[in-house]
Formats: C-alpha cells, sequence, structure tokens
C-alpha cells in the first residue's frame, strides 16, 4: 500500500511517498481534515507558513495517538523571507505555531517573492541567506530535512554551487499536461528528490476525455490515474484534499500504468487556464 511506501532522501532520512497537502483549507478546519488522514494511514502532512493553517496541523498532530517519529510534518518557510535574520525568526515562528519539537521538512517556499515571482530578480543572496538559516536549524536538530519549492535550475545552482548542505527536496507544479521533465531530470540527477505539488492540476483535467478514458481502462479515477503518474516518475504527489473520501480513493493507487500510457500522458495538451487558482503566480498569474 502507498500509504506505507518511502522514498529515502540523500541525508537517509525516509519520507512517506504520497502526501496530504492542506493549502487553502481554513486553520479552523485542518485539524479534522489532519486526523481523519492520519486514521487512514497518511503519515505525511504538508502545510506552509503562507497557508495560515499550522496552528491546526500541529493541533492534530500533537493530538494523535501515532507516535510522532512515525508522523512527517513539511511547512515551508514564508517566500517574503530573503534575509537570515528574518528566516531564522520564521522557522522559529512555525516550531512555536506548529506547537513541535521538530519539523521534519522546511523548504523554501519560492526563490522570489510572490509579488515578484517569475520576474528577472532572481534573489540570489537573499536565498542563500534564508538557506543559511535553514542549514543552522537542521545542524540544530530543529529540523530533520531542507529543501525548496518552485526552483528553476538557475536557483538550485545558486544553492548547489554557494552552500554547505545542498538542497534534498525540490516541491514543483508537475501533473499530466504539465510535466516539466528537463527540471525534474535535472534536480533527480542532483539527488534532489522531486514532490509534486496539484498532481490533478488543481482540478482542471478532469474534464479531459482522452485522461479519462486512459482512466477507465485501469478502473480508476481521473484523480487515482494522475497521482500514480506522479509516483510513477519517481515524483512525490501532494494531493490537497479536507474529503476523507477523496482522501481515501488518492491513496488507492496499487496499479501500474503501462509505458504506452505513460507515453500518451506525457504528451497530453498543457493546461493554460486554471480557472479560479490563476490568480495566483505558481499557475501564471500574479498575486
Amino acid at each position: 500500500m502507498i500509504l506505507q511506501e518511502t522514498f529515502t532522501l540523500s541525508n537517509g532520512v525516509e519520507i512517506p511517498k504520497l502526501a496530504l497537502g492542506t493549502w487553502m483549507i481554513d486553520d479552523s478546519e485542518v485539524a479534522a481534515a489532519v486526523d481523519a488522514a492520519l486514521k487512514l494511514g497518511y503519515r505525511h502532512i504538508d502545510t506552509a507558513q503562507a497557508y495560515a493553517n499550522e496552528r491546526g496541523v500541529g493541533e492534530a498532530i500533537r493530538n494523535t495517538d501515532i507516535a510522532r517519529k512515525e508522523l512527517f510534518v513539511t511547512t515551508k518557510l514564508d517566500a517574503s523571507h530573503k534575509d537570515y535574520e528574518g528566516a531564522k525568526a520564521a522557522i522559529d515562528g512555525s516550531l512555536e505555531t506548529l506547537g513541535l519539537d521538530y519539523i521534519d521538512l522546511m523548504i523554501i517556499h519560492s526563490p522570489q517573492p510572490w509579488g515578484d515571482f517569475a520576474g528577472e530578480n532572481r534573489f540570489f543572496q537573499g536565498n542563500l541567506e534564508a538557506w543559511r538559516a535553514l542549514e543552522e536549524a537542521y545542524e540544530a536538530g530543529k529540523i530533520r530535512a531542507i529543501g525548496v519549492s518552485n526552483f528553476e535550475k538557475v536557483d538550485l545552482d545558486n544553492l548547489l554551487e554557494n552552500t554547505r548542505i545542498k538542497p534534498m527536496i525540490n516541491q514543483i507544479l508537475a501533473h499530466v499536461s504539465n510535466t516539466p521533465f528537463d527540471l525534474i531530470d535535472y534536480s533527480q540527477s542532483k539527488g534532489i528528490l522531486v514532490e509534486a505539488y496539484s498532481p490533478v492540476a488543481h482540478g482542471k483535467i478532469l474534464g479531459n476525455e482522452k485522461i479519462a478514458q486512459i482512466a477507465a481502462k485501469y478502473s480508476v479515477s481521473v484523480p487515482q490515474l494522475c497521482i500514480r503518474y506522479c509516483l510513477q516518475l519517481g515524483l512525490l504527489p501532494l494531493p490537497k484534499t479536507a474529503n476523507p473520501d477523496h482522501m481515501k480513493s488518492n491513496a488507492d493507487v496499487d496499479f501500474q500504468i503501462s509505458d504506452a500510457d505513460m507515453d500518451v500522458l506525457k504528451n497530453t495538451d498543457r493546461i493554460k487556464d486554471y480557472g479560479d487558482a490563476s490568480i495566483f503566480p505558481v499557475y501564471g498569474g500574479k498575486m
């Protein structure tokens, strides 16, 4: 069962192969969602400072009967922190808000502040400063693994060439119809595990008839097919839901997509409109 399987990061830490994403789940509701996921067998929960729900996630982690060492909690350093002191304070702030003794994985949410996302300024020095704060927290035992999100090759190279500890994760937008193979291959070649957020394209892929036909061949749903697709590429999917039924079906992906069908999925026409999510920078818009 996929919920019992793990990847091994470059530092030897094991990370569950499927995570529950919590983006856009309100802090007042997220504890119940996380608790439901844990009862279904999920052991990896993904949150972020920018989601404003770390408190609720931490509440569920603290109140479960499952041993803390069996759980994997990811959070993200807000994209605005491009200085050492600010990043250091924010890391400690996440620990306090979560109410946990340590964080399993903490990543820089974006190489650029959201207002500058996809702009020319890559904030190289600011990312080195934020990374230094993460390195110190890692070496102090506050964090078990450190990484990045939305980093392109040039952003990764900045860290790979100028830091002591290399990123262990790069969390990126990746799904059927939008799979950045060059970035995935480059990250993996550097020993960086790639996590795929929005593996079901923020729901915008559900109406694709070609994908629905392939899913029907395997007697699975389109979301199940999309999650399995990511896994077969060696990616760690992060489907977001507060619905326990969806959590359960998202984890029921113990089937194998044929090479021929994988080729079709890899070459599916790219989604250009993410609907209501298009206002967010990572989906092509600007905040």
